[in-house]
């Protein structure tokens, strides 16, 4: 059974050197890297065996693409080397020989992602030690649930305070809005209640 999944990959992934010179040379200079885009995908089709030679089908890596655009639209490569992986009915072309500045930004790039998978890694693992950890009992209380507690209270004072300052702050701009010597605002009437 091992046997034919590695004659399947053998046959589903396959390298070409592809020309893109010829069919290059005669279209106007401002359509040559797009050209060579399109040159690539219908030799893949031909060579993979697509149905309907459809270019919809073949997906090209982003450094094979960049690859082809690094010398601008005017000058592409004449001829490329890459490796062909054919996914159900989906090719896709990945570039072989890399740009010391390609393989650099490869490097780069997966160095992010590994560091990327670690931090998730690393917070799965931390929740999963929280979500073990034993609940408190009703009856006994620790110090950082009586801190958080502490905390709580003070943050619901600072906040009752602040909407009490803006309620004022509100009912002086309405007051300040009305005919003078009219009704007096609530503010003024609690302040009178109080002292």
């Amino acid at each position: 059974m091992t046997e034919k999944k590695e004659s399947e990959k053998l046959e589903n992934e396959r390298e070409y050197i592809i020309p893109l010179r010829e069919k290059i040379r005669v279209v106007p200079r401002y359509k040559k890297t797009n050209k060579a885009i399109k040159t690539i995908k219908e030799f893949l089709a031909r060579h993979m065996k697509i149905r309907d030679r459809d270019l919809r089908k073949i997906k090209l890596d982003t450094y094979l693409n960049e690859f082809l655009w690094s010398r601008g639209i005017k000058n592409p490569p004449h001829k490329v080397k890459v490796r062909a992986i054919k996914q159900g009915g989906i090719v896709r072309a990945e570039l072989v020989d890399f740009s010391k500045k390609l393989s650099a930004k490869k490097a780069r790039e997966e160095k992010l992602e590994k560091a990327a998978k670690e931090i998730v890694k690393k917070k799965k693992q931390k929740e999963k030690k929280e979500a073990v950890k034993p609940k408190e009992k009703p009856g006994e209380k620790t110090e950082e649930a009586e801190e958080k507690k502490k905390a709580e209270e003070k943050g619901k004072k600072a906040a009752v305070v602040e909407a009490g300052k803006e309620m004022e702050k509100a009912a002086a701009k309405k007051m300040k809005h009305t005919a003078k010597g009219s009704k007096k605002s609530p503010v003024v009437q609690r302040k009178a209640l109080s002292r």
